[in-house]
């Protein structure tokens, strides 16, 4: 199986939208398939990210600045791609990751001032590369929230800005939704983890044929 194309996937959405258990899911399915895969998130994935996934997802909401927020999200996006994401698709392995550019798109380039033009250009400097498939799960701002909230975790960081920005993002990723319309498709979170699961598999089934 490691000889095929590798395949790179992302899952986006609100917090709390269930974009990890779903990313999981998909991961045991495609293993049971036989296929190589390599589940992964970010920020993270790789130890330098990880490192850096703390000082961007712990601390009082103030902590950075928009624009810093922007440089460390890429720096640690440059690092997990260099080290975990382009070698497993050298590979021929499915990469499934809990997040990735589209996210700072969202939260450091739309949601805290305009500045989607400054993330893009950082990107195509320093990244260069798009998953080949993205699954937006669409849910409702307030549940989605709720949820995040009821982790009672440490990386909360931007759950503490509140509803108005779950609300924010939410039009923001649908927007991106049409702006990238041959990589994202949108799924309904609305529903049963495993009404949701059923539709990831058909679009994934068709993105791997």
């Amino acid at each position: 199986m490691s000889k095929r194309a590798g395949l790179f996937i992302s899952f986006e959405g609100i917090d709390g939208s269930g974009k990890s258990t779903q990313a999981r899911l998909l991961a045991d399915t495609l293993r049971a398939q036989g296929r190589e895969v390599v589940l992964t998130r970010e920020p993270g994935g790789s130890p330098g990210a990880e490192q850096i996934r703390a000082l961007v997802l712990e601390g009082e909401p103030d902590r950075w600045s928009p624009h810093t927020e922007i440089l460390l999200f890429t720096a640690a996006r440059r690092d997990h791609l260099e080290r975990t994401i382009a070698p497993a698709l050298a590979a021929g392995k499915v990469v499934i990751c809990d997040r990735f550019a589209d996210s700072t798109r969202m939260y450091q380039g739309l949601s805290r001032g305009d500045l989607r033009a400054l993330v893009d250009q950082l990107h195509d400097l320093m990244i260069g590369r798009e998953p080949d498939l993205t699954l937006l799960i669409d849910m409702d701002p307030e549940t989605g929230l709720a949820r995040a909230l009821a982790r009672n975790g440490t990386e909360e960081r931007f759950e503490t800005f509140g509803a108005d920005l779950q609300r924010r993002m939410r039009a923001g990723f649908l927007a991106l939704a049409d702006e990238f319309p041959d990589r994202i498709r949108t799924i309904d979170g609305n529903r049963t983890a495993d009404a949701v699961a059923a539709d990831i598999r058909t679009a994934v089934e068709s993105a791997l044929a």
